[in-house]
């Protein structure tokens, strides 16, 4: 049976990538095709010169250098060379367990800010929600974000927290302003807390929602407490913005409105 041989285009096309990165091969003297034409002098790859060019290929991903690569195939040694392999392939599984976690992170970072789009996308719109009772935690001093506060932001109410008390709390990672008749303050969400001063309860119930930005802020809220009155029947005694960042040192808003306690 013939052995099959394989033109520099084929080879090249089998391996995925250029006749000349094969030529360039045959020039250093790392891969040499093994068969030659005695009447037209063209050279050939075998079956085993594949081989050869796919461990090249392999090894060069692992970002060793052609000069590297030629040394340990040079190897006379078998034993020496399978040795070199195995533990080249041990560093490519452990490259693709960080590239694997990489994608995951990244995938976790892409349904974010995909789920941040979505509500950019609803920014004129309003909707009804049904929203769980939320234990919030004033600031003593806070009233509207700015890039400081923001930037760390947990920090300040877990400093406004006595250090005995400091392991009772644990916030979610996310900002907003309460706002009633006597107060403004940026509040913390709870998910562990004790009654402590500054301490307030958002009661579950229906909220009407909107988004919207800084420059229509307060038309949006004025919207909302006017549906409210006008369509759900009730006088909102406060009102929630949840602050949404949509990228580095921006954010816009989502107001809610109760309209229906539960």
């Amino acid at each position: 049976m013939t052995k099959k041989i394989f033109s520099v285009g084929e080879a090249a096309k089998i391996v995925h990538t250029t006749s000349e990165t094969l030529r360039h091969y045959d020039r250093i003297g790392l891969v040499k095709p093994s068969k030659k034409d005695e009447w037209t002098n063209y050279r050939y790859y075998t079956e085993q010169d594949i081989v050869r060019l796919n461990t090249v290929r392999a090894l060069q991903m692992m970002d060793l250098s052609l000069k590297e690569i030629k040394k340990v195939l040079a190897y006379d040694n078998l034993e020496k060379i399978i040795d070199f392999l195995t533990q080249t392939e041990k560093k490519a599984d452990e490259k693709i367990a960080t590239l694997q976690y990489s994608k995951e992170k990244i995938n976790l970072a892409k349904a974010d800010y995909e789920r941040k789009l979505k509500l950019q996308q609803n920014v004129q719109g309003t909707l009804l929600k049904n929203l769980p009772k939320r234990v919030i935690l004033l600031s003593d001093t806070l009233e509207k974000p700015t890039l400081d506060n923001l930037w760390n932001y947990l920090e300040h109410f877990y400093e406004k927290v006595t250090p005995q008390l400091k392991d009772k709390f644990y916030f979610e990672d996310l900002a907003g302003i309460y706002t009633d008749d006597k107060i403004t303050r940026l509040f913390a969400l709870c998910i562990r807390h004790v009654d402590i001063d500054g301490i307030k309860v958002l009661p579950k119930g229906k909220y009407l929602c909107a988004n919207c930005t800084e420059e229509d802020r307060e038309k949006t809220m004025d919207k909302l407490i006017s549906m409210a009155k006008t369509e759900y029947g009730t006088d909102p005694s406060f009102t929630v913005q949840i602050i949404i960042i949509s990228g580095i040192l921006n954010w816009y808003y989502e107001i809610q409105v109760l309209v229906d306690r539960q």
